[in-house]
């Protein structure tokens, strides 16, 4: 049926991600800060649209990174 079962290290990234996005996005709207907010939803919904387990988790590290760089700024 050409239907192919992702593996299971894009599972974990994507829950991992998705976790790391939640907190992003709470941490954002409890301090109003509308680049964590964005960024949080944008670690929640990326995995949708990524279908590489290695862009999976590059871009997972790289928005990870960039929100983690502006958490106390």
């Amino acid at each position: 049926m050409g239907l192919v079962l992702p593996s299971v290290w894009y599972v974990v990234g994507a829950i991992l991600f998705g976790v790391a996005g939640y907190i992003f996005y709470r941490h954002g709207r409890a301090t109003k800060r509308p680049v964590m907010v964005w960024t949080g939803v944008a670690l929640m919904l990326y995995p949708y649209a990524v279908s590489e387990t290695w862009m999976l988790w590059m871009i997972g590290f790289a928005l990870s990174a960039w929100a983690f760089a502006k958490w106390n700024q």
